[in-house]
């Protein structure tokens, strides 16, 4: 810590807080009253990288959505608005696509009537390419013809078998990366990221083998795809929990097919009975209960990766609070702050963070007919921003470098992100409460200010129960489960993210403001 902000905070803070206290308590009447929260960030002392990680890699739930328009409206949006610049779907190789399929020219023939079609994901790609957006290419799941057993996931009826045929299989795997360089070109082709199937680990759900099983697929998938060009980026093992990284490396290390880039998922529910990764934190963390379990599953892995010498990349290419298809929660303000608590603890930990996932156009274990329902998207059906998606805007706003942050009534739970820039500070607030029926308090927060930020502008954002929440709009509108054109209209002019306008008091160089427990707020300083 700086001596000038150690001497400010330790002779001026407390008398200043008080004055800005004193002044904000007559124009605010806050209806149920929380704790008090100071915030000092070390504005002159040492800064921290920050990568935007939440940044870049976006999911859908099935490659066969990215044919619909709105789907594609959706990823136009989170390219501009959240940055994403890849996209993850599962099922590019599914019956669904006719990647192996029947020939419409050989439908009089005898015997076998199949050929390999691209022309549907072609369709995908070149949509996603056009959107400025990189596919990442997925070998999932297993063509029907081309399948060893009869196992079947998600209402599309997907494939989770190993091959009949893996000479077959590296066929076609090889034949597709060829295909896409010769229409999209080696340099584009050079810029995606290649996954080979999705959360292996889930035995019976999502792979119908045993991990040697999926060994025998990880390195023939590989070795096709490096077939093409050695330098495509193949990554793996994509597993639920952490799980099988040590073993993939190990693996890869031994048989020459070692993983590019790791990728793995995690939920803040994930089962805690079964083996996890490493974890590092208390031992009343490591329970699916805890707030802090993600994270520090997420710490875990990475120490573990770190003591294995693994120097790729590091994806946790689905994560959230709940693995549940539909849990209302995830449509609150808490979950908006549960996404920055946990951004803000382990975000420098690895290169991607996908949350799982953009859009609510999803049907794993049934299509959602109520307008909100408690599904996975950032986005709702009709592409309605949710708390959360606006929790990532706030990410999206904040700068590349990281202050240090002190202060009074800041925990596990309520805690702040100070960044700077040479044009501009922020201060990222969040109180995260797993409980979403309980109902919010409203806390009073003052923050030190940069020196003449006073002078120059100051902006507040907010996502609660009441701002930045189109939940609230649509339960005053009575909750209509279909959304008749001018509704649907009425909610659209109000999902944008709005400033909280005259919301901040400013005196002494202290800004004071209120937010919500749960909630986020982020107070924006023009320098």
């Amino acid at each position: 810590m700086s001596q000038q902000f150690e001497n400010q905070s330790r002779r001026d803070f407390l008398k200043q807080s008080l004055l800005a206290s004193a002044a904000y308590a007559s124009a605010a009447q806050p209806t149920s009253t929380g704790q008090a929260i100071s915030i000092r960030p070390d504005w002159d002392g040492k800064k921290e990288p920050f990568r935007h990680t939440w940044e870049g890699l976006l999911n859908i739930d099935q490659f066969r959505w990215m044919v619909r328009r709105d789907v594609q409206d959706q990823l136009r949006m989170a390219h501009d608005e959240l940055g994403g610049r890849h996209v993850r779907a599962v099922g590019m190789f599914d019956d669904e696509m006719r990647v192996v399929a029947q020939d419409p020219a050989k439908w009089r023939n005898q015997g076998d009537k199949t050929h390999v079609n691209w022309q549907i994901v072609d369709y995908v790609i070149g949509s996603l390419l056009n959107l400025g957006i990189n596919p990442m290419y997925t070998t999932t799941f297993m063509p029907g013809l081309m399948a060893a057993g009869e196992r079947t996931t998600f209402s599309t009826k997907a494939r989770i078998s190993p091959p009949k045929d893996y000479k077959e299989w590296r066929s076609l795997v090889t034949g597709g990366v060829r295909h896409a360089v010769e229409l999209f070109g080696r340099s584009t082709v050079g810029q995606w990221y290649f996954e080979v199937w999705n959360e292996p680990n889930l035995m019976n759900g999502f792979w119908e083998g045993t991990q040697a099983d999926f060994f025998r697929l990880w390195a023939t998938t590989y070795r096709a795809i490096k077939t093409v060009d050695s330098s495509f980026r193949v990554g793996g093992p994509s597993t639920a929990r952490g799980e099988w990284l040590r073993e993939l490396i190990e693996f890869g290390r031994k048989n020459d097919c070692s993983p590019d880039y790791i990728i793995t998922h995690i939920y803040n529910n994930d089962s805690d009975s079964n083996p996890l990764s490493p974890f590092d934190g208390p031992q009343e963390d490591k329970v699916s209960k805890s707030p802090h379990f993600a994270s520090g599953l997420i710490r875990g892995c990475r120490r573990l990766l770190d003591e294995l010498g693994f120097k790729g990349e590091v994806h946790w290419n689905e994560w959230g609070r709940s693995w549940y298809p539909c849990y209302p929660p995830r449509e609150t303000a808490s979950e908006a702050a549960f996404v920055v608590k946990t951004m803000a603890e382990v975000s420098q930990l690895a290169d991607y963070f996908a949350y799982w996932c953009l859009s609510d156009v999803y049907d794993q274990v049934g299509y959602g007919a109520e307008t909100f329902h408690g599904n996975y998207g950032l986005l709702n059906l009709q592409g309605l921003r949710k708390p959360p998606y606006h929790a990532f805007q706030l990410l999206g706003r904040l700068d590349a470098q990281r202050c240090r942050v002190e202060g009074e009534g800041l925990d596990r739970m309520t805690n702040a992100i100070a960044t700077t820039s040479p044009t501009s500070r922020h201060i990222l607030v969040y109180s995260y409460v797993p409980d979403s029926e309980r109902q919010p308090v409203v806390s009073q927060v003052q923050a030190v200010l940069p020196a003449g930020a006073e002078r120059k502008g100051v902006v507040l954002f907010r996502v609660s129960s009441q701002e930045n929440n189109i939940l609230r709009i649509w339960q005053d509108m009575g909750s209509p489960t279909y959304l008749r054109r001018e509704q649907l209209e009425q909610l659209k002019s109000e999902n944008t993210l709005k400033p909280a306008r005259g919301a901040v008091k400013i005196q002494e160089g202290i800004a004071s403001f209120s937010m919500e427990s749960p909630g986020v707020a982020l107070l924006e300083i023009e320098v």
